[in-house]
């Protein structure tokens, strides 16, 4: 059992899985940073020098009661919020991290995109109407030979 689970590891697909799961968390970091200290910032302050992270409903106050300044001041007293900022703002990440893999994987399919062979011209056997090359001079589908082109 320890012999095939190690040559299961040892699989090359298996590694390749490994590193594009921690690479995918490396970049997943890199978005989440990008989110919140570069895109959301601007944001906020064109919603009124708020952050948006502090976008939140008060469900049920807390011990003291609200008004809470920020969504760390409601956890505080204890209240029930619903965080809809922090909810936009992962989904910009994801947006982000969508739009990147499109990106990557567009890219890559136009580099191994497969050159298509030019097609044939072809004509239609008189005998049997079965397609056969332009230059042919017998049908390979019923052997009759064929008038020139």
């Amino acid at each position: 059992m320890f012999k095939a689970f190690r040559e299961f590891i040892s699989r090359g697909n298996v590694v390749e899985l490994a590193v594009g799961i921690i690479i995918g968390a490396a970049f997943g970091a890199i978005v989440t940073s990008l989110v919140s200290d570069v895109v959301m910032p601007p944001l906020g302050l064109v919603l009124g020098e708020m952050d948006f992270k502090d976008f939140f409903v008060v469900l049920r106050d807390g011990t003291p009661e609200g008004p809470y300044a920020t969504l760390n001041d409601a956890k505080a007293a204890g209240a029930v919020t619903l965080n809809y900022g922090a909810f936009v703002t992962n989904i910009i990440g994801f947006l982000i991290i969508a739009l990147a893999i499109f990106m990557l994987v567009k890219g890559m399919n136009r580099l191994y995109r497969k050159q298509s062979a030019p097609a044939t011209p072809t004509r239609d056997c008189p005998y049997c109407l079965s397609k056969v090359p332009l230059k042919a001079t017998r049908c390979a589908h019923c052997t009759q030979e064929l008038p020139p082109a």
